[in-house]
């Protein structure tokens, strides 16, 4: 009898039924039902004994437990938890180690699990990990296929007050769209200064920075509040891996220039810094020469977008393949009727899901890759590797 087609007591019972006809040798029975002679007689005595209800699975727990702690200490603990609930075991310990020193107190690990035992634990959800998108891509084969931007550090003008340097070049030509003297790596002076350049001279493919503000933050994707507007915009973010300012060394070598030759030492305010500044950044682009550009200064390089600013945000447009889902006030989406946290950042954005593989779907914004929701738990995964853009 294929156990596949039924449950363990419907076999059972149809065994002992054709026990009862007295018509089957055991050996052969136990045998028609894939069962040892053993298990056979052990249902036969437990229905003798018992009935029916002897062939229910019993539990397999021991009948007794010499290691167990004793009653009277359990109790103990639970009631000095229950005075001060956000003690954990080692104080728990510790104080009854002084208080009642007859008792046999059990190990920290035993504290926690009667603690866990008597609802006394409450479990903490982990924050999800947060990967990262991998290696930027290194191809730059012309203008406006890369920018790089990044703050060079801070320092103390004359006047004691700190600065915080923007800098934004393009990776091809070496030319320096911008060096600004900012208060702090903060979002809205950031976005100021990029509308501007993006006016200027229009919009590149791939903006590349460190992992830090605004620039990223800790959620899904490290996606910030900038990259949301960036892709809106119509330029895919990139970031370098954690701890290797290597990919993006042609910007970390012009900060080096730009340190030796503007802040040393600083000017006396803020005004007078960005004014050293400008000059600077007049003669890096259109007299130093530069030994990648084979003598050429990055003015001569250099070209303007083919691609304008947009007058307004775009809209996110996703392939019809593509499940879209709107990102509600508390930072999910719906899903098969069930809750599945996105991130705060996409708050009021529509997001683009892309089936891979049954229960497996990669989640998008825009052009973005952000991880991939498995249906199994119900959870986005951030997934490492290579930043993708949507074909």
């Amino acid at each position: 009898m294929p156990w596949s087609e039924t449950t363990t007591m419907d076999a059972k019972v149809a065994f002992i039924l054709d026990w009862k006809t007295g018509r089957h040798k055991i050996t052969d029975l136990c045998a028609q039902y894939g069962v040892s002679r053993k298990t056979g007689y052990k249902w036969i005595d437990r229905f003798m004994e018992l009935g029916p209800d002897g062939l229910w699975e019993r539990s397999h727990a021991p009948r007794a437990s010499p290691h167990r702690t004793a009653q009277p200490v359990e109790q103990a603990i639970i009631e000095l938890r229950l005075r001060h609930p956000s003690w954990g075991a080692k104080k728990l310990l510790w104080t009854l180690q002084r208080r009642q020193p007859e008792l046999e107190l059990p190990c920290r690990t035993t504290v926690c699990e009667i603690l866990k035992r008597n609802a006394l634990i409450e479990s903490r959800r982990r924050p999800r990990p947060v990967g990262h998108p991998g290696r930027p891509s290194l191809v730059v084969k012309q203008p406006n296929d890369s920018w790089s931007m990044d703050f060079k550090g801070h320092f103390r003008t004359g006047d004691g007050k700190y600065l915080y340097p923007l800098t934004v070049t393009d990776n091809h030509s070496r030319y320096l769209l911008a060096c600004q003297g900012m208060a702090g790596t903060l979002l809205e002076p950031t976005q100021t200064v990029l509308t501007k350049l993006f006016k200027e001279h229009g919009l590149p493919t791939r903006l590349r920075s460190d992992n830090g503000v605004p620039f990223a933050a800790y959620s899904l994707g490290r996606l910030s509040k900038l990259s949301v507007w960036l892709l809106k915009v119509g330029v895919l973010p990139e970031l370098i891996e954690p701890g290797k300012p290597q990919q993006n060394g042609r910007h970390e070598r012009m900060h080096r220039t730009l340190k030796d030759e503007t802040l040393k030492p600083p000017a006396a305010n803020a005004q007078a810094q960005q004014r050293r500044f400008n000059v600077w950044r007049t003669e890096f682009n259109q007299e130093r020469p530069h030994e990648a550009l084979d003598g050429l200064v990055p003015a001569d390089v250099h070209r303007p977008s083919s691609r304008p600013m947009p007058s307004k945000l775009l809209a996110p447009d996703y392939p019809d393949r593509f499940e879209v889902r709107y990102v509600s006030a508390n930072g999910g989406i719906r899903w098969n009727n069930k809750w599945v946290g996105v991130s705060s950042v996409l708050i009021g954005e529509h997001i683009g899901l892309e089936e891979v593989d049954d229960g497996q779907w990669d989640v998008y914004f825009a052009n973005y890759r952000l991880g991939r929701l498995n249906e199994r738990y119900m959870r986005i995964e951030d997934t490492l590797g290579k930043l993708k853009r949507r074909v």
